[in-house]
């Protein structure tokens, strides 16, 4: 299959698709006589995997390092449960995080709704973000 008819099928560039054989992703294929990238049918489906890791959050060195597991013939289920667990627990870092700011946020909002902008002085930068 050439790169065009590749790229149509999955929604994806051709730009896009030497990327990845570029980044190891996606191993470089044969070529025609005609010096045409030759893409075999195994290509859809690894693709497929690219784009789905992408959706669970994985990174591009995540899913290479999962991807030359594959490849050396081990099945790398263990790698992507941990790869699976430690992007949860940094989900969960960052709602903490950002609960955290909303409180802030909210406080600052609070503030901002009674501050009478006439009582401010000119050595005052901002009184609603200032700490009381």
């Amino acid at each position: 299959m050439r790169i065009g008819e590749l790229a149509a099928e999955m929604g994806l560039t051709t730009k896009t698709i030497r990327f990845y054989e570029q980044a190891g992703l996606l191993p470089a294929p044969p070529r025609t006589p005609g010096g045409y990238r030759d893409y075999p049918p195994q290509a859809v489906a690894r693709l497929a995997f690219v784009r789905d890791a992408q959706a669970a959050g994985l990174t591009l060195a995540e899913i290479r390092s999962v991807l030359a597991l594959r490849d050396s013939g081990q099945a790398p289920c263990a790698q992507v449960g941990t790869l699976i667990e430690e992007h949860l627990a940094e989900i969960d870092r960052r709602m903490a995080e950002l609960r955290q700011a909303r409180t802030v946020l909210r406080e600052l909002a609070r503030r901002a709704a009674v501050t009478d902008p006439d009582t401010c002085v000119a050595g005052d930068i901002c009184t609603i973000l200032t700490r009381p």
